[in-house]
């Protein structure tokens, strides 16, 4: 963004064990992740200025009905809907309400019931050409899998390499969905869902709550715990690309990474730590190369090599991810925005990434003809 904008810190943060969570409703989900946030944050009810709220099908005026639930009806709410993007676009709406001076104080929360779906593949609009002749996302991550096979002599145990790393992550994580280790043989002996991918190279569905505050860094309240704060927010809208597409380039978040990293001087190099949205083990590494970690084509030797994986050189979801924490889709986004907060204060216990001192936050969101993906929200955070 242009113009003098003010610091901005993330001052408290809040969230649920992502899982099956049947038998509350989307307010009561999002409930212990908000209250959890504004305690951290040492901030009172009333200060709030205004609710972010990122859901994509939890129903109609989310954020109201946890205002209404959490004692902060009457405070002005934005909700969100992004797909998988949600809460990381809601997180820029009240970044930029901050740091522009137009408020001082407001909580950004992502919540999902995915549960009340009943299962299955998420719904996508029959509008859609594609989807409307059977595209369903494990078919389109899929054919990106079989075409990065096909051009760069990886195999399917590579890909199933990186459901073993999430799964060994987030086996340390208690806020994971799955909290059990794996290998490459039982990741590739699980159902196949769409060749080459199987069950266990697929993000599970379920419910999930996340929540954090922000305010000026002028203002954050002075506390044993080190604030952190906003380096960079961009997001990016897929370009309509007709005709032949190369699927192993993930056009929007190279665009939505390139923009960040000239906006705010940070590299790739410069990061210590990132969550990015690894909804499929063949995204991981797609995106290993498009947010610059590694050249195309030099993804798998950069995964075998441990440099993504707790005690590397560039750890990539230390929280399990996706794969392992879960994919509630509204909460994605602020779940991992309050992940890389935490690591940078140091609190991860036994998946702490040692000394990070700069995060990153990357989530896509959509499948929709034409387009790599509808949008991409990418942000960076410093102590």
């Amino acid at each position: 963004m242009k113009g003098n904008l003010r610091s901005v810190s993330v001052i408290g943060t809040g969230m649920i064990k992502f899982g099956k969570h049947r038998d509350v409703t989307v307010p009561q989900l999002a409930r212990p992740a908000v209250i959890e946030a504004l305690q951290e944050a040492g901030v009172a009810n009333k200060q709030i200025e205004s609710i972010y709220s990122g859901a994509a099908i939890s129903g109609w005026m989310a954020g109201q009905r946890i205002a209404r639930e959490t004692g902060m009806s009457g405070v002005p709410v934005i909700n969100c809907e992004n797909a998988c993007s949600s809460s990381a676009t809601a997180f820029r709406e009240a970044w930029i309400a901050v740091a522009t001076g137009i408020i001082d104080y407001a909580l950004v929360l992502g919540v999902e019931q995915l549960t009340r779906l009943g299962g299955g593949t998420l719904p996508l609009d029959q509008e859609d050409i594609e989807v409307a002749n059977g595209m369903v996302m494990p078919g389109l991550y899929a054919m990106r899998a079989q075409r990065y096979l096909h051009d760069y002599g990886a195999t399917e145990r590579d890909l199933a390499a990186v459901a073993v790393k999430a799964r060994r992550h987030g086996a340390l994580n208690p806020h994971a969905q799955i909290q059990t280790e794996t290998t490459v043989d039982e990741v590739l002996s699980s159902r196949r869902i769409a060749d080459p991918l199987t069950l266990l190279q697929c993000c599970p569905t379920g419910d999930g709550a996340a929540a954090l505050v922000i305010c000026p860094s002028d203002l954050a309240p002075h506390h044993n715990r080190q604030h952190v704060h906003v380096l960079g927010s961009h997001l990016a809208s897929g370009r309509y690309l007709p005709g032949f597409r190369d699927m192993t380039i993930p056009e929007i978040t190279l665009r939505c990474s390139g923009e960040l990293y000239e906006e705010t001087g940070v590299g790739p190099e410069d990061i210590d730590v990132l969550e990015c949205h690894d909804a499929f083990s063949i995204a991981e590494l797609l995106y290993y190369e498009a947010l610059g970690l590694c050249g195309r084509g030099e993804a798998v030797r950069l995964l075998h090599d441990g440099a993504t994986s707790l005690g590397g050189r560039i750890p990539v979801n230390p929280s399990g991810g996706l794969l392992s924490k879960g994919h509630p889709v509204g909460a994605s986004g602020a779940a991992q925005m309050v992940e890389i907060v935490r690591q940078l204060q140091g609190r991860c216990g036994v998946r702490q990434v040692a000394d990070a001192k700069i995060g990153l936050t990357h989530v896509t969101g959509g499948g929709t003809y034409g387009f790599d993906h509808g949008a991409c929200a990418i942000h960076l955070f410093g102590r």
